[in-house]
């Protein structure tokens, strides 16, 4: 058929790689010149809050009150509006260095132990590697996005251009839709007049028809644009709280600060469900840090969750460094000579992530 003939065949894909800003560890080690210690923090828990947001566009067809009449469409868009609701939340935690307070193990002197810290100064690992996914690790679980789709201007065509009235417009652009119809179902038959060489070209064929129906069909039903957004909030966990205003979503500014009253609120709600405490001895007490100890911390357990509009958007349940306490290893462990302790520290939390002793060497 003459359509088919006269349809430009055209594909475009583009792939757009975004640089991953990986971290770095440095390795520091116990020896003379820096008398056998080495200074540390321990971190403060944030929440990254990450929020994909979609805002949707409702553009009326310009023959949307002739939608039922040509195309049987009985509810097509009839009033232009803009609206931003949340598709997707994701609660992490991530540390802070605590700078007002900061720690000095000290290691007998002769001895090598060293510390792996990442690159916000955080403690890693003693004594072992860390493993690359925990130095490199992401803080940001959403890619960034900003994605706009929509449009039909180019789907015009000169006989629907020239029409002398909106009926007859709309009509001209009905009887090409049902045309772009007759063609693809002749193309899916094999009934076509000129078939396509190969499956690569039919299927390029097709996408252009089905491109061309769908732009011209929202002349009738009208178009939602769509455009996605990634905020990301900071948040520092102090207390238990809740329905915490966390942020705001407006219907025309979008994700705003908390403060911004144009938008409705979500809601943030922490729950403590375990505080860290310190251990006991066989007797129940206390026991006392150890002399030169390292320090690492026993976080508290937290239920995190976020609300909007009645319903729960989501719920993590996360290790909080400042729901709990400090304590500290004998530094002792780290410089046996048979077999030297290793820890493996979460570094969003300061815990131990694990302890153990590393194999003595064969002679």
């Amino acid at each position: 058929m003459n359509i088919l003939r006269n349809t430009l065949l055209a594909a475009a894909a583009a792939l757009v790689a975004l640089p991953v800003c990986g971290q770095e560890s440095q390795k520091l080690t116990a020896n003379k010149h820096n008398e056998y210690g080495l200074i540390y923090s321990l971190p403060i828990t944030h929440f990254n809050i990450e929020v994909e947001a979609v805002k949707t566009v409702k553009t009326v067809g310009p023959y949307y009150k002739y939608a039922e009449k040509y195309l049987g469409v009985k509810n097509p868009i009839t009033s232009n509006s803009e609206s931003w609701d949340i598709r997707n939340v994701e609660i992490s935690s991530f540390g802070v260095p605590d700078k007002e307070t900061e720690y000095l193990m000290k290691f007998k002197s002769g001895s090598t132990p060293f510390l792996i810290l990442d690159s916000n100064g955080l403690p890693l690992a003693i004594n072992i590697e860390a493993e690359e996914s925990v130095v490199k690790r992401k803080r940001n679980k959403m890619p960034d996005a900003n994605v706009l789709d929509g449009g039909y201007a180019n789907a015009l065509t000169e006989d629907i251009v020239a029409s002398e009235s909106l009926m007859k417009r709309a009509e001209a652009t009905a009887a090409k839709i049902f045309e772009l119809r007759e063609s693809r179902n002749d193309l899916v038959s094999g009934n076509a007049d000129q078939m396509p060489p190969d499956g690569e070209s039919l299927k390029l064929m097709l996408d252009e028809l089905n491109r061309q129906e769908a732009a011209l069909t929202a002349m009738f039903v009208g178009t939602a644009t769509t455009e996605t957004r990634i905020v990301r909030f900071d948040y520092l966990p102090q207390a238990a709280t809740e329905r915490e205003v966390a942020f705001r979503v407006s219907d025309y500014n979008g994700i705003v600060d908390k403060n911004d009253l144009s938008g409705e609120p979500v809601y943030i709600s922490i729950k403590i469900t375990e505080k860290g405490e310190l251990p006991v001895n066989d007797k129940g007490e206390e026991k006392e840090v150890p002399k030169g100890a390292v320090m690492y911390n026993i976080p508290g357990k937290a239920e995190v969750t976020l609300t909007y509009d009645g319903r729960q958007v989501a719920k993590e349940r996360l290790e909080v460094a400042q729901f709990g306490v400090q304590f500290g290893l004998d530094p002792k462990m780290f410089t046996d000579k048979k077999a030297p302790a290793y820890v493996i520290f979460n570094p969003e939390s300061g815990s131990i992530r694990e302890l153990g002793a590393l194999q003595p060497s064969a002679e």
